[in-house]
């Protein structure tokens, strides 16, 4: 087993990256530093109090005088390093942070957003680096450096008498161990409060998403009420975090304010009967007023470390995440797309799909039917690697998809899916994203073959129409479109539609499909639909059930077994004749 490094360790703890644990490491050297700087003063104004009662201070002004500027100077240039190697760098880092928490995700399996809503994303990205910030910057060097100067003044203490080093330093273990005793309360309340914020993130943002059925069903009173109890949960068990934190921190300082009069006491018992000279207690007294300020602060961000812990465990449970990789070179021939008893499950002891194998041809259509619930969204999105397959293999053109960067996979493909996503931009640049440097006669003539000239041309500024957020000022039909006119402007040997044509109505789908046909020439297509007539001309059917290929053949082929197809024709044409 490989020995794991100082600086690994920081990089995990703390969920930093590499550089941000070196910079992490400098900024507990520069304030260990900064604090022992601090100490000159100190040492100063001993030799002067000697010297005044030994009356050699005559003569000697220069050497305070120069020693005064050397402190200062000393100080001014250790704060000005460890601001740099504190504050600034913490920033920096952040920033980095949030790029690598960014850029991790992209290369994540979709497996894993599968267990994660948006607002537990959200927070982490936001809400959890802005914690690590504070913790960076204010808390954790600043206790690292309090500890190490500390201890390098405690072992001198004991040079000039131990006893007084120990009536002075034995209270620092005790405060140090009640804080971290707490570690166990503050990760259960910590835990706490972070499900009870995500509850409370999740039912405003799903309040939000949907308002307009709220309204319809008249359940926006009750809705708010459960709401309400969310927010005033999170509220309450704030202050149990806060409460539960400062019960072990103040009593903590308390002990330590103890080592002032454990000081006094020991060093008047020692003056009483001679055994301790005036200057050395003089000395002592001075050292534990300036030793203990810091440590209190330094019991405070112990805690504030301590609760920090959960925010790290989120964010490196992220950046520790296996992430897709492979070859950014392709060898394929042709783009046959081969399924070879594929089985796959989203959880333990779910299983989605059941050794698959079909193969879909380039230059055919390949529809995927069956009832709901049977893999076929699921099989379209492994065979875009969107998800890592457990059992089997899946090809293109006999290149195993397993061994290809997703994303150079990813050129292969154009993928109209039933859930379309646009953005808040014109009517233009959402269909540009299908090809990032087409240009605007590419894009129109795409938008064209998909007819959303119809409605675009229609709009006030044309193709420069701004959509609204998620294409908001469009209907259902229109958005997906769009969604098909990027996937005819990225103009892809692979192209896989997922009820691409669900919202569109009867005159619109014909127009489509006419459209499609001229695409796919010499293209694999792999289609899912429910609706019968959508793959009366598919090349071939492939029935799913329960996760297994049920069937699979021509529409006629199946049509004449009589099975799983022709009873969802029978149906479908039944329920086209229902009248109210």
């Amino acid at each position: 087993m490989r020995n794991v490094s100082f600086r690994e360790k920081v990089q995990h703890k703390y969920a930093l990256s590499e550089q941000g644990a070196r910079e992490m490491i400098k900024a507990f050297i520069s304030v260990t530093i900064s604090d022992i700087v601090l100490m000159f003063p100190v040492g100063l104004l001993y030799y002067l109090v000697s010297d005044c009662m030994k009356g050699t201070l005559k003569g000697r002004a220069p050497f305070y005088i120069i020693g005064s500027i050397i402190c200062l100077v000393l100080i001014a240039v250790t704060t000005y390093i460890q601001y740099n190697t504190t504050f600034l760098s913490t920033y920096v880092e952040s920033g980095v942070r949030r790029v690598t928490l960014a850029e991790k995700l992209r290369k994540i399996p979709l497996s894993f957003f599968g267990k994660k809503d948006l607002s537990d994303l959200t927070s982490t990205i936001m809400a959890d680096c802005a914690t690590l910030e504070t913790v960076s910057s204010h808390c954790i060097p600043e206790l690292v450096g309090a500890c190490a100067s500390t201890a390098l003044v405690a072992i001198s203490l004991f040079f000039f008498d131990w006893r007084m080093a120990i009536a002075a330093l034995w209270v620092l273990p005790i405060s140090f161990l009640i804080v971290l005793c707490s570690r166990r309360v503050q990760h259960y309340l910590g835990e706490k409060h972070m499900q009870y914020k995500m509850e409370c993130a999740d039912g405003i943002q799903e309040c939000l998403e949907t308002i307009r059925d709220l309204r319809a069903n008249n359940a926006q009173e009750s809705y708010m009420k459960g709401l309400d109890a969310k927010i005033r949960r999170v509220e309450k068990h704030s202050i149990s975090v806060e409460l539960g934190t400062a019960v072990f921190v103040a009593s903590a300082q308390m002990i330590l304010k103890m080592g002032i009069a454990t000081v006094t006491l020991v060093g008047g018992m020692l003056l009483a009967n001679g055994s301790l000279d005036v200057l050395t207690f003089f000395m002592f007294l001075m050292l534990v007023s300036r030793l203990y300020d810091p440590m209190q602060v330094s019991l405070q961000n112990l805690a504030a470390i301590i609760s920090a812990d959960v925010q790290c465990k989120r964010m490196d449970e992220i950046l520790s995440h296996e992430t897709q990789t492979g070859s950014e070179e392709m060898n394929h021939d042709g783009y046959d797309i081969e399924f070879s008893e594929v089985g796959f499950s989203y959880d333990k002891g779910e299983t989605v799909l059941k050794d698959v194998s079909f193969v879909a041809k380039q230059g055919e259509v390949t529809a995927l039917i069956g009832p709901s619930g049977g893999g076929k969204t699921t099989i379209s999105r492994l065979a875009a690697r969107f998800w890592d397959i457990q059992k089997g293999k899946i090809t293109v053109g006999g290149m195993d998809i397993s061994e290809i960067d997703p994303e150079t996979l990813m050129f292969m493909y154009s993928i109209v899916f039933q859930d379309v996503t646009l953005f808040n931009n014109t009517v233009l640049e959402n269909i540009r994203i299908g090809k990032q440097d087409a240009t605007d006669e590419e894009v129109i003539a795409a938008a064209k073959l998909a007819h959303c000239d119809e409605f675009a041309e229609k709009m006030p500024n044309g193709y420069h129409t701004m959509i609204g957020e998620n294409g908001s000022e469009l209907s259902g039909g229109e958005r997906q479109r769009i969604s098909i006119a990027r996937a005819f402007l990225k103009d892809a040997p692979i192209i896989l539609m997922d009820e691409a044509t669900a919202s569109l109505d009867v005159d619109n789908e014909t127009m489509i499909q006419e459209a499609l046909s001229r695409l796919i020439k010499d293209k694999t297509v792999m289609l899912i639909a429910h609706r019968m007539r959508t793959v009366a001309n598919a090349d071939k059917i492939v029935v799913l059930k329960d996760g297994v290929v049920a069937e699979e053949g021509t529409p006629q082929e199946l049509a004449e077994k009589d099975r799983i197809f022709a009873h969802m024709q029978k149906t479908q044409m039944l329920s086209a004749g229902w009248k109210l």
